[in-house]
C-alpha cells in the first residue's frame, strides 16, 4: 500500500498597495468582505493553509554579512508585497485559477503565483557538484 501523496504547495503573492484607491468606504468594505470570503471559502475547502497581509513598513538587508540594511519596500511600490496565500492544491493550474479569482483584480491587484520547491535548488547544485567532482576511490593491493 503506498502512503498517501501530500499535494504541491503554491505562494499566491498579492502585488500592488493602492488598489483600493478611489473606492468609495462602501466600495471598500464590499471588497474587504468579498476577499475575507474568499480566503474563508478556500480555507473551509483545505486549499489555503495559511495566509495574512503584511505590514507596509519593511527593510531590506544586502551585502556581505547583512551589512546593508536599507528601508523597503515602500508603500507606494505597485510592485510591492502586500500579503499572500500559501495553497496546497493539485496543480499549477489549480492555483492560477483561484489566484484568478481574487477579488482585488477588477481595482488593479496582481496576483503572482509560485509553486513552492520541495528542497532547495541551491543545496541540490551543490551536491550534484560535489558527486561529478568526488574521485573513484582507488583499492590498494
Amino acid at each position: 500500500m503506498n502512503a498517501p501523496t501530500k499535494a504541491p504547495q503554491y505562494m499566491l503573492l498579492f502585488r500592488g498597495n493602492d488598489w483600493q484607491k478611489g473606492l468609495s468606504a462602501e466600495e471598500m468594505q464590499k471588497v474587504a468582505g468579498q476577499w475575507m470570503a474568499w480566503f474563508e471559502r478556500l480555507t473551509a475547502q483545505g486549499k489555503v493553509t495559511a495566509g495574512a497581509p503584511l505590514e507596509k513598513e519593511g527593510k531590506t538587508v544586502s551585502g556581505k554579512n547583512g551589512r546593508v540594511v536599507s528601508d523597503g519596500p515602500f508603500a507606494e511600490s505597485k510592485e510591492a508585497v502586500g500579503g499572500y496565500f500559501l495553497l496546497q492544491v493539485n496543480s499549477f493550474d489549480e492555483a492560477v485559477a483561484i489566484a484568478q479569482q481574487c477579488p482585488g483584480l477588477p481595482h488593479g491587484a496582481k496576483v503572482e503565483v509560485r509553486p513552492v520547491a520541495e528542497s532547495c535548488p541551491l543545496i541540490e547544485e551543490v551536491a550534484n557538484q560535489a558527486r561529478m567532482t568526488q574521485v573513484p576511490s582507488m583499492a590498494l593491493p
